[in-house]
């Protein structure tokens, strides 16, 4: 039995999808058959890109023929292999692909985790009961779908929390791979916030972080 592995091995989310791999290998050493019948894990790299995506499933489902196909780390590159997964009637899960679009409108799209109505709704509660926030800056990842989709779904229930439409102070847009974010922080801090949401990747998430408090911000 064959199944398809669709993960980002190379570019911007290696590491995310390496781990996800891992996992899946571990799960077939602890359970190598079904049904009586070997399993076995084809691997196709979606190098963190969109376009490749497509052409990674379209690889595993036309030439490989696997029965199931497992992924894919980063909501973008699972959306953009939805059509060819449901055209083919090959059944897909997602382990950690957050974003309502994987799975919607798509009988064959399915997933092992929660999503980001509930992620976005949740964080937005934390802020505002347990940090007491009224002002909050958000930061978005507009090459990335699950980034943006946080942010649009944060903003609408920290609105509706506080009760004040104006409640986003400032925001900032970056594209996947930027490194310098002193331009968005510097406008963000002269907003004075009490919190700033800035869902992403772990790389330009950590330089935003170290960036703001280089700057001074303690939000």
């Amino acid at each position: 039995i064959k199944i398809g592995i669709f993960e980002p091995l190379s570019g911007a989310n290696a590491a995310g999808g390496q781990l996800e791999v891992e996992g899946m290998e571990l799960a077939n050493e602890l359970r190598p058959t079904v049904l009586g019948k070997k399993v076995v894990l084809v691997k196709a790299d979606n190098k963190s890109d969109k376009n490749e995506a497509t052409a990674a499933v379209a690889r595993l489902i036309e030439k490989e023929k696997v029965s199931v196909i497992l992924g894919s780390w980063g909501s973008s590159y699972s959306i953009a292999a939805g059509d060819l997964v449901k055209k083919n009637q090959v059944p897909a899960i997602g382990c950690s692909c957050t974003n309502p679009q994987v799975t919607l409108g798509n009988d064959y799209y399915f997933r092992a985790c929660f999503i980001d109505t509930d992620q976005g709704r949740i964080v937005a509660n934390y802020c505002a009961n347990n940090f007491g926030a009224k002002k909050v800056a958000t930061i978005q990842e507009v090459s990335n779908d699950y980034s943006v989709g946080l942010v649009k779904i944060f903003t609408e229930n920290f609105k509706a929390l506080t009760g004040d439409e104006n409640c986003i102070v400032a925001t900032g847009n970056y594209n996947t791979g930027d490194q310098d974010f002193t331009g968005i922080l510097t406008n963000i801090k002269q907003a004075n916030p009490d919190a700033i949401f800035a869902p992403g990747n772990y790389t330009e998430s950590a330089l935003i972080i170290k960036q703001a408090r280089q700057l001074g911000i303690t939000a």
